[in-house]
């Protein structure tokens, strides 16, 4: 959990924010400080900075079920853009979080996308910066699934990835409506750890869980 600080630019209390389902998303207070809207020079300011845009990201992209983001297209939105103050992050910016959240320091929250859906290496994501936002990360999510599996008695039943992720069955459970691609990952990770095994083709797969 990120911890407060005496600075005004310290990390934002993961608490700050309302979750899904709570009503509408409510900003930390630093987003009502115009400083927060440029990165800081100075590299003890700015490791806190980053930190707090990250957990802000993150949790916005938790309460709007939020996969990936185009920058060019998100920095019109509420994310990036303080209407109320008339600030927002510019482009140049909003990369430099990214990229932070995309490295160990950053916890790995996020990873830069390439044409096709594949990931790239470094600051990229072409021009538009378009990119993961791993709320959850990919393994996160293969734990989730794994526990829902034992929770509800499912394991040896062969399951469609329509069932997991769209049915009225997992209409409470985090992982409903997830993008597709982040799925197959996070499925990907439980076959590597002997979790779970895919059946058919691109289109019609199915999985059992072990």
């Amino acid at each position: 959990m990120v911890t407060t600080s005496s600075s005004p630019l310290a990390p934002i209390p993961t608490s700050g924010a309302t979750t899904e389902g709570s009503g509408a998303f409510q900003f930390p207070r630093l987003y009502s400080f115009p400083p927060f809207f440029n990165i800081q020079p100075v590299l003890s300011t700015r490791a806190s900075q980053l930190a707090s845009w990250s957990s802000l990201i993150q949790e916005y992209c938790r309460h709007h079920r939020i996969y990936t983001l185009t920058l060019v297209d998100a920095l019109s939105t509420p994310l990036f853009n303080n209407s109320s103050l008339s600030r927002r992050l510019s482009l140049r910016d909003a990369r430099a979080v990214i990229q932070w959240m995309t490295t160990t320091e950053g916890g790995n929250r996020a990873e830069w996308i390439s044409a096709g859906n594949k990931k790239v290496k470094g600051e990229e994501g072409g021009e538009a910066g378009k990119c993961w936002i791993f709320w959850k990360k990919p393994e996160e999510w293969a734990s989730a699934l794994e526990e829902w599996v034992d929770r509800t008695g499912q394991k040896g039943v062969v399951l469609t990835l329509y069932e997991i992720t769209e049915s009225d069955a997992t209409m409470k459970e985090e992982f409903y409506g997830m993008d597709p691609d982040l799925l197959s990952r996070s499925l990907s990770i439980c076959v590597k750890r002997g979790k779970a095994q895919i059946f058919g083709g691109e289109g019609s797969e199915g999985v059992k869980f072990f």
